[in-house]
């Protein structure tokens, strides 16, 4: 079948290019780097710093530290697992703006086939490739996660991971498939995935946790589709570590930190549920197929 063929070819000019590999990951890498060096401390710092003025007296200051650790390492991990979704479909999606400049595209689209096909092919194969570089990357973190001691997530909850994750690369890949409709040289797609590799992690709320933003700030985070995704990720990530760190603590103060680091997030004082969420990346995610088909048709109807 064509499709199928396309689709692999797509992922295989990804695998064989390790370069676009290696830039596809850098956002990650610079993440890791930023939590190795001084994110990953302040971040623990402060969870011990709330635990020692909240938490009561008589708490053990090494076991503190320790799942304060782990909390944040989990909480790292769901952002970068959405981190990726998008720079790793971008990339995919690169590959259709490639072909473009090398007048490979206009090669396929002389053929006797649908212009629909090609552009699935590009779409899924963006997405299979994204799902299965963002699994990978949560079986290394959990196999991390095991190396250094930590809990394990369980069977039911790897599932449920798994699930969140195509969410997210399905949205992902929709929304840069969109954006790469607009983009026709390869400079210009250059200069995209530089700003979107740059943006992407603030808009995870890696960087800087969304409660350290200013309102308005914040009230920008919650448009982008992705920013629930990570909530989602983030909350079953951390779902145990949580109670383990804050035991004793009061229920208002751990409400306040998971609404301050955006593993909860709150709409008019009222908490957002799963099923919204859910909502919200699969909605978007047709909203920005549909606008692709659109302009599909418009480039269609011009180049006659």
């Amino acid at each position: 079948m064509l499709l199928i063929r396309l689709i692999k070819r797509n992922m295989l000019v990804y695998v064989r290019d390790r370069a676009n590999i290696f830039f596809s990951l850098l956002s990650m890498i610079i993440i890791i780097g930023l939590m190795v060096v001084f994110l990953g401390k302040m971040n623990a710092d402060n969870v011990v710093n709330l635990l020692n003025e909240y938490g009561g007296g008589d708490r053990n200051a090494a076991a503190d530290l320790e799942n304060a650790q782990q909390l944040i390492i989990l909480w790292t991990l769901a952002g970068i697992v959405v981190v990726n979704s998008v720079t790793i479909t971008l990339s995919m999606v690169g590959i259709m703006v490639e072909d473009e400049a090398h007048k490979k595209l206009s090669s396929f689209f002389v053929s006797p086939v649908k212009r629909t096909v090609f552009v699935l092919g590009y779409v899924i194969a963006a997405i299979l490739m994204g799902i299965i570089m963002c699994t990978l990357t949560f079986a290394l973190g959990e196999a991390y996660i095991a190396v250094t001691g930590g809990d394990l997530l369980t069977p039911a909850q790897m599932l449920q991971v798994i699930f969140y994750i195509i969410l997210n690369v399905f949205t992902s890949a929709s929304l840069v498939f969109l954006i790469a409709n607009f983009v026709h040289s390869l400079s210009a797609f250059s200069g995209l995935s530089t700003v979107i590799g740059t943006i992407v992690g603030f808009i995870a709320g890696i960087y800087l946790p969304i409660g350290m933003l200013p309102e308005k700030v914040q009230m920008v985070l919650k448009c982008f589709p992705l920013f629930y995704g990570c909530s989602l990720l983030r909350e079953l990530f951390t779902e145990s570590i949580i109670i383990k760190t804050f035991v004793n603590c009061p229920e208002q103060l751990i409400n306040s930190y998971k609404e301050t680091m955006g593993i909860t997030v709150l709409y008019q004082d009222n908490i957002v549920p799963h099923n919204v969420k859910v909502a919200i990346l699969v909605i978007s995610g047709i909203i920005f197929i549909g606008i692709s088909v659109i302009v599909q048709r418009r480039r269609n109807v011009m180049n006659r």
